[in-house]
């Protein structure tokens, strides 16, 4: 059924209902395009984006349209405070915010679209060395968002030490859920035994985007050679521990190859892999809010290489 632009978006109580709305592009476009057209903006030719958490439709060649549902208002604040706050301070291009709104309860940022071919169309058919390329680039972009001062995004929530707690007190029934090999799990106690010492919970916070994955960054070519572009969704920002905005690119790309994890690791400016960072970084991959290793570790055959999560640390951060 389709809703006239005249009637208001639904309330929703759970995630489930809300992406069967999303998926049902139908009944909320005629909504969007008449916000749209409250800002005096094209609607002639709007593409809806299918993938992604919340209402998106691109609005011509040049600007998106982000509805945000009330049960996600904290995606709201983190992509606006975000792009409000990034503005100005890093070369690599970012949206703009063009205009902001409420619909309903739901709030709205209409942002400019950024030029360049999508990371997940482009990376799968690079060659290794403009893999290790990309990810040095990956590495360099990620320690230069965490040089911009945090200013507001201070404050956002959850607070680093609360949401680490949190995030170990429920590692286990989490990656019992999602079905961890048994062999992995019996080390579990042990790593977040020593993650409450490696993980620093009261250290100078920075600015964690928390997704640094091909999905949300694009590429251009110039003269055969890729680079990023510029980089989108800043949905789940953290305040915390610099290490953690490491666990994207190196469970996606990295995929246990020496020359990618090296170049990932010096552009973000680690020059020593050593048994601490490897096992502080396998301690925070298992945290992330994301977490989901049978779904997120990119190394062919990672189940039956690795016996236990010692082995598995050595295997993905290797070098």
């Amino acid at each position: 059924m389709t809703i006239a632009p005249s009637q208001t978006l639904p309330a929703f109580t759970d995630s489930e209902s809300f992406r069967a709305f999303r998926s049902a592009s139908s009944q909320w476009l005629p909504i969007a395009l008449d916000i749209a057209r409250s800002h005096d903006l094209d609607i002639s030719a709007p593409h809806v984006f299918a993938t992604g958490t919340n209402l998106v439709v691109g609005l011509g060649e040049t600007l998106i349209l982000k509805i945000f549902p009330p049960l996600l208002h904290a995606q709201f604040v983190s992509e606006r405070g975000s792009l409000m706050q990034l503005k100005g301070h890093l070369d690599l291009p970012i949206p703009e915010i063009v205009a902001e709104g409420t619909r309903d309860g739901w709030p709205y940022l209409v942002i400019t679209r950024l030029a360049g071919t999508l990371g997940s169309e482009v990376w799968p058919h690079l060659p290794e060395a403009q893999k290790e390329r990309l990810l040095r680039q990956i590495g360099e972009t990620i320690a230069s968002v965490q040089r911009v001062p945090l200013g507001p995004l201070a404050n956002i929530e959850p607070r680093w030490d609360d949401f680490m707690r949190a995030q170990m007190l429920g590692c286990r029934a989490r990656h019992t859920r999602l079905g961890l090999a048994p062999k992995f799990l019996k080390g579990l106690d042990d790593l977040l035994r020593d993650a409450e010492k490696l993980i620093p919970m009261d250290a100078p916070p920075v600015f964690l985007v928390g997704e640094y994955i091909p999905e949300n960054f694009l590429l251009a070519c110039d003269d055969g050679q890729w680079s990023l572009k510029g980089l989108f969704d800043f949905g789940d920002v953290l305040a915390g521990w610099r290490d953690y905005d490491l666990l994207g690119p190196g469970a996606f790309m990295a995929a246990g190859r020496p020359g990618r994890v090296k170049s990932l690791l010096e552009g973000f400016g680690y020059t020593k892999l050593d048994y601490t960072l490897k096992r502080r970084l396998m301690a925070l991959m298992l945290l992330h809010r994301a977490s989901d290793l049978n779904s997120h570790i990119c190394i062919e055959g990672w189940q039956e290489q690795a016996d236990d999560l010692l082995e598995l640390q050595e295997l993905i951060w290797t070098g």
